[in-house]
């Protein structure tokens, strides 16, 4: 008997990409008689290598599907696969476009539930409510849900390589400043692990970030800088082997939660709450400023208005969150 063909629909961004591969992987498990089909940039395809039953379909909407016609044109392209289901976890417009062609031709289709209401709650100065709320995986295994499968997600990290002893990953950026605890307090923290035995690897894109990060290793012969020195499939392959990720809330802890390595997670601007804690991970590997009543300010990071360039670390000081991270890996 021929499987079922499902498409899952994910443009952006590398997080969000990143935080449905272990869901995919377990609903593999779960449903060998279904064939996953995932249609994203092309740069995303690396994060699903690993895994050969997924089938990547790079999809370059920049250049050859740009626009409406675009898309109708990508919708041609991918009728041909004679999809059995489709799943939009991004419930974009572009997304919704493709979804919606598909529905009127009989296949059948679920799009992710974003709880926009919820969250907006979460980030309100009045009448919050602060309170826990589902986390993307299970809301990308909602949309599998919808099509009529059973997926029971087990939340645990699935390690895959074996771990260089003492080896500690940094990764001190986001994509908004919001998130990223000072850099000048970050250095302070690198050292003082890194005089402690500790072999640091940081990690960063992007010139401006290479750049920095590459003074750092004048700090100790224990730092050492991978930032735009590996290939993105090598950056994983190292991410694998790390005893411990130490990660803003970025994609790189969702990198690391790909690759099964615990991450001890640092919040500003944005909560765990929203649910973007990577797949596996633990509430108690998180360092946030419990105390600072205003947070938090936005779901992604982006400073709203009356926050632009607040300092959600004002608190935390380089020795605190050294002493907290110290704590966190000496349980390792």
């Amino acid at each position: 008997m021929a499987k079922k063909k499902l498409l899952v629909l994910r443009f952006s961004a590398l997080g969000d990409v990143t935080m449905i591969a272990p869901v995919l992987e377990e609903f593999l498990e779960q449903n060998p008689d279904v064939e996953v089909y995932v249609a994203s940039r092309p740069f995303m395809g690396t994060i699903f290598k690993s895994n050969p039953k997924i089938k990547f379909l790079p999809i370059d909407l920049n250049n050859k599907y740009k626009g409406f016609f675009g898309l109708i044109q990508l919708f041609n392209e991918l009728k041909v696969h004679h999809f059995d289901y489709v799943a939009d976890m991004h419930n974009v417009i572009r997304s919704k476009v493709i979804t919606t062609l598909f529905s009127l031709t009989g296949t059948k289709t679920a799009t992710l539930d974003k709880g926009r209401a919820e969250k907006k709650a979460l980030i309100a100065q009045e009448n919050r409510v602060y309170q826990q709320l589902k986390l993307t995986t299970e809301r990308y295994a909602d949309v599998l849900r919808s099509l009529g499968f059973t997926v029971q997600l087990s939340h645990q990290l699935k390690p895959s390589h074996q771990k260089e002893d003492k080896a500690i990953g940094i990764a001190p950026f986001a994509a908004f400043t919001s998130k990223m605890f000072p850099i000048d307090k970050m250095k302070i923290v690198a050292t003082k692990l890194a005089e402690d035995g500790y072999k640091i690897y940081l990690f960063g894109g992007g010139q401006k970030e290479v750049d920095e990060l590459k003074t750092w290793e004048n700090f100790h012969p224990n730092i050492i800088s991978l930032a735009g020195a590996l290939k993105f499939e090598q950056e994983l392959d190292k991410i694998a082997t790390l005893q411990a990720m130490i990660s803003m809330d970025s994609a790189n802890m969702h990198l690391a939660s790909l690759k099964g390595t615990r991450t001890i997670s640092i919040w500003g601007g944005t909560h765990p709450f929203a649910g973007f804690l990577g797949y596996g991970q633990s509430n108690d590997d998180v360092i946030q400023d419990e105390n600072l009543s205003c947070r938090p300010t936005s779901i992604f990071g982006k400073d709203p208005k009356g926050f632009e360039n607040f300092d959600y670390f004002q608190n935390l000081d380089a020795e605190y969150m050294y002493q907290e991270i110290k704590r966190r890996i000496e349980n390792i």
